[in-house]
């Protein structure tokens, strides 16, 4: 099984993406999108803004053109001089208002074109100018437009002009241009700038450790696995030092598991033939115990149950040693389950040992049987070894989920034996004990997505609670 899944590893081997299907790529990308996207709405404010000052700065020409007027005589000049002016002003007409005052037209041409638009600054709005200046980008032809405007000279003083909007949007696209390049040119920059940042500090490391996590997965006890702990105090330098030190710590379970693996294959093999040995010597013991010396038939039962407790040493050996299967889950009678673990432990205790099922007739659940059977058993055992005269197993459904309750009557556990409880070789509360009882009874409720836990222990008695995801384990 060992060398298939190597071999399967081997076989699936992980690569890293090319550079430009990498994360680098991407973050280039995104840097360039999102400082063009940044551009965008800078610009679009721009915009409306250059179009506005654009109107602003004719109506101030058209109001600083009608001064000449004031100082000719009869407020009037030639018609070349008026054609000049309003050349300057790029206008067909100028025309002055003041409050209280009707309109004037100081400037103008004999046969002005026919109005297409009217803009009046005093009354716009942001969006307004955003809407008015990308309508002007969208045209294709010339408007001629009338435009109000207060004069930046009087503020009493409202000036309006008509004008062509071709020139306007010109300079707007020429504006644009300028944007665009200045943009596109930020974002490079940035975009590089963000780039390499981003691959020294980022990138670079990350790889570095993707790479080390691929030879470890390869092969998790060479040395080219390693990875160096770095003095960075960021999160990329504590995942660099929990990656360290997680694989230092792998590597270390792996050469432990081996040599558990080795030394357990060997215990096996010890234990089987001890078991013979044991055997043998028990039907040498029996036969002794019928010797009509009194010395010998008073050490005979001594004997006797030491040959028995090395034989149950042995067999709870293989029990935890062995492999446990995956549960087979299927539907039984729990009520007929707890009958038949009583029925055993009866067997093997005295007649003042009392085994109370409170599970009703009918209760069903759905779990491996014969891996119940044990737990129950073993849990059944150690209470009655401890000195328990009483054993009372109960069942009930919270959320969905099954709890088994184990109370027993017996001295309670010791605090040495609740400190190092479901250990293997370590967990036993009576003396002799190997604590493998509670330790198998743990792996195989774990086993079935549950678990086991010590719910209280006193002088009155121990309970254990058995938790089992029932709905989920129907489910399944």
């Amino acid at each position: 099984m060992l060398d298939y899944t190597m071999r399967s590893m081997a076989e699936y081997k992980l690569s890293l993406p090319p550079h430009y299907r990498s994360l680098s790529a991407r973050l280039l990308i995104l840097t360039i999108a999102f400082v063009m996207l940044a551009e965008v709405l800078i610009y679009a404010p721009s915009i409306g803004r250059f179009r506005k000052v654009y109107l602003e700065e004719r109506i101030a020409a058209a109001h600083i053109a009608t001064l000449a007027l004031e100082a000719a005589p009869d407020h009037k000049v030639d018609a070349d001089l008026e054609a000049e002016l309003l050349d300057h002003v790029g206008a067909y007409s100028i025309e002055l208002s003041s409050e209280g005052s009707p309109k004037e037209l100081m400037l103008g041409v004999a046969m002005p074109p026919e109005l297409d638009a009217e803009f009046d600054l005093r009354r716009g709005s942001f969006m307004g100018f955003l809407l008015d200046a990308f309508g002007a980008m969208a045209m294709t032809g010339n408007r001629v437009i009338r435009v109000y405007g207060v004069s930046p000279k009087d503020s009493d003083t409202t000036v309006e002009i008509v004008i062509d909007e071709a020139p306007m949007r010109m300079e707007m696209i020429d504006y644009s241009e300028r944007i665009l390049a200045l943009s596109i040119l930020i974002s490079m920059i940035t975009a590089a700038l963000v780039y390499l940042s981003l691959q020294l500090l980022m990138v670079y490391p990350m790889r570095r450790v993707s790479e080390s996590i691929m030879r470890f997965r390869e092969n998790p006890e060479g040395p080219e696995a390693a990875i160096a702990a770095t003095g960075r105090t960021d999160e990329i330098g504590i995942v660099q030092r929990a990656l360290a030190d997680m694989k230092e710590g792998v590597r270390i379970s792996l050469r432990q598991k081996a040599r558990l693996a080795a030394l357990g294959a060997a215990v096996t093999k010890i234990n089987h033939d001890l078991r013979n040995i044991l055997a043998t010597a028990h039907l040498l013991t029996d036969r002794l115990a019928m010797v009509d010396d009194p010395e010998v038939r008073r050490i005979a039962p001594t004997l006797v149950g030491t040959i028995d407790k090395a034989a149950e040493l042995c067999a709870q050996t293989l029990d935890f040693a062995r492999a446990e299967k995956t549960p087979v889950r299927a539907r039984f009678d729990l009520h007929g389950l707890i009958e038949e673990v009583g029925e055993q432990l009866g067997l093997r205790m005295t007649d003042a040992f009392h085994w109370e099922n409170a599970v009703p007739e009918g209760t069903n659940l759905v779990a491996d049987r014969e891996q119940m059977f044990r737990v129950l058993a073993n849990l059944g055992g150690n209470a009655a070894e401890a000195g328990a005269a009483r054993v009372r197993v109960s069942a009930r459904i919270e959320r969905g989920d099954w709890i088994l309750k184990i109370s027993d009557d017996g001295p309670g556990l010791p605090s040495k034996a609740r400190e190092r409880l479901f250990r293997p070789f370590e967990g036993s509360a009576r003396p002799g004990g190997m604590g493998l009882g509670l330790a198998i009874a743990r792996e195989l409720m774990r086993a079935h997505g549950g678990d086991i836990v010590l719910h209280e222990t006193g002088p009155r008695g121990t309970t254990f609670l058995l938790l089992l995801p029932a709905l989920r384990a129907a489910a399944e």
